[in-house]
């Protein structure tokens, strides 16, 4: 199988999983966690949505400022995991690579598409600073409708999504007694392709 094969492989199977997670009733199978550091080597992780995937990269979106923005800024590395308990005997992928932003009509358009009260939400945040208060977010969300009142609400400029483009994508398949399979697809600095398995 060629090398760019592989890649192509790893795709469809993500591809086949993300179905099989909607049949399989998962709560948001567009749910991942991301894992990012800073500088400073520390690591942290939290959950978003997947937004878009396809040959280029798996797409999410934040504020440019918020924590894992600015991390990403500074160390444009990223590790993806998605868990499906409920397909097959448990799924999960482990997606890593290099990050990029997503071009601003791309990130345009996408903003377009979301509803409105998360349009306005995300002029209201200031994303992971201190809030005083539900309240000061509530009045901060109230500006935001009278001030975008009867016309469409823009794009924040610090509001973007983020592309990771894989170096690596593992499919861990659950078992009984803990025997899983995992295979791993792994892009070499020369941009080829390989696959192999790995002990559970």
């Amino acid at each position: 199988m060629a090398m760019t094969d592989l890649f192509a492989e790893a795709l469809a199977t993500f591809d086949q999983l993300f179905d099989e997670a909607q049949a399989a009733g998962e709560p948001d199978r567009t749910a991942m966690v991301v894992a990012t550091a800073g500088l400073d080597a520390r690591p942290s992780a939290r959950t978003v949505l997947l937004k878009a995937h396809d040959a280029r990269g798996f797409v999410f979106y934040t504020h440019l400022d918020g924590r894992k923005g600015r991390e990403l800024q500074a160390n444009p590395f990223a590790a993806l995991v998605f868990h499906w308990p409920r397909v097959r005997q448990g799924v999960q992928v482990r997606i890593e690579g290099r990050v990029l932003t997503v071009p601003d009509d791309e990130a345009d358009a996408y903003f377009a598409s979301r509803p409105r009260g998360s349009q306005l939400g995300a002029w209201a945040s200031e994303q992971s600073e201190t809030l005083e208060s539900r309240a000061e977010f509530e009045r901060r969300i109230q500006e935001c409708e009278q001030k975008f009142d009867g016309r469409p609400v823009p794009r924040p400029q610090r509001w973007t999504g983020f592309r990771v483009r894989p170096r690596s994508i593992e499919f861990w398949y659950g078992a009984d007694f803990r025997l899983h399979e995992r295979y791993l697809y792994e892009r070499d600095m020369a941009g080829e392709w390989s696959k192999r398995m790995l002990y559970p």
